[in-house]
């Protein structure tokens, strides 16, 4: 497996200026993502989540550090060549899905190729592949208002993905969604990210949507606080293994202390997603 990160921020920051005042939105992070690797981005409101995906996604620039993705600094390109390399290079799915209203499933995921003059035979052939995959492979014709909730936002998905980014980002994908179509989207995401070997993050307050993750690395006012990588601590910040032991330990076949037992640090809920 190729460990070269596909992305990575070197002591990023971004200051915004406002009446005589500086915010470090994103105050020296330093992260790395590679080629198939799932990251969960959690914290509070106002902790500099969507302010780092933005400026991964090339929306906005860094006051200071560096970001690179498959190498390349994006600092040092102009304004042209930002929007060419996050065509080419960035899937971005949001918290609205924001599809086309007018433009069938297929159409919408098929408009992405047509931005990077890619469409064709072999590109729709592709866009009817990955909307199968997500089990929408009966609603291509479909218009957005004629699909649920969870099928809109796995045509998103699709839509991320069928460029073949080498980055996959995904700002709050699940906030719209019951439980049961955020587990859906979030499972098949992951899915594709790992096998189609794309660096993902994702943006999140719904700590159980992290047992889909291979990290998670939580920010508190603009900078990192903790990064989770322990498949263990993941599951138990994510609240799956933490029940089972929990109700092992009720039930007499686990001692209290065990609870915890492999956590280097404590993990409370409430400094991960704090109030919105």
């Amino acid at each position: 497996m190729n460990h070269e990160p596909v992305i990575e921020a070197r002591s990023a920051t971004k200051i915004y200026q406002s009446t005589g005042l500086s915010v470090r939105a994103v105050d020296q992070v330093t992260i790395s993502v590679t080629a198939g690797e799932f990251v969960g981005l959690v914290g509070p409101s106002g902790s500099g989540k969507t302010t780092l995906l933005a400026m991964l996604a090339t929306l906005l620039r860094t006051t200071d550090g560096n970001l690179l993705i498959d190498g390349q600094d994006l600092g040092a390109m102009t304004d042209g060549q930002r929007t060419m390399f996050r065509r080419e290079k960035i899937g971005f799915t949001f918290q609205a899905n924001n599809l086309v209203p007018y433009l069938t499933a297929l159409e919408n995921v098929e408009l992405m190729l047509r931005l990077n003059k890619r469409n064709g035979s072999l590109s729709r052939g592709r866009a009817k592949e990955l909307l199968t995959r997500l089990g929408l492979g009966d609603r291509l014709g479909s218009l957005p208002s004629q699909l649920s909730g969870g099928q809109q936002q796995r045509v998103a998905i699709a839509r991320s993905l069928i460029h073949d980014p080498s980055v996959v980002l995904a700002d709050e994908p699940t906030a719209n969604l019951d439980t049961e179509r955020a587990n859906q989207v979030v499972s098949i995401f992951a899915e594709l990210v790992h096998e189609e070997k794309r660096a993902g993050i994702m943006v999140t307050h719904d700590l159980r949507m992290c047992r889909y993750v291979d990290k998670v690395i939580q920010m508190v006012d603009g900078r990192i606080e903790r990064v989770v990588t322990k498949r263990a601590d993941i599951d138990l910040l994510a609240g799956t293994s933490g029940f089972d032991r929990l109700d092992r330990q009720r039930s007499g076949q686990v001692p209290n202390h065990s609870l915890h037992a492999g956590l280097t640090r404590p993990l409370p809920i409430s400094a991960f997603v704090g109030a919105d």
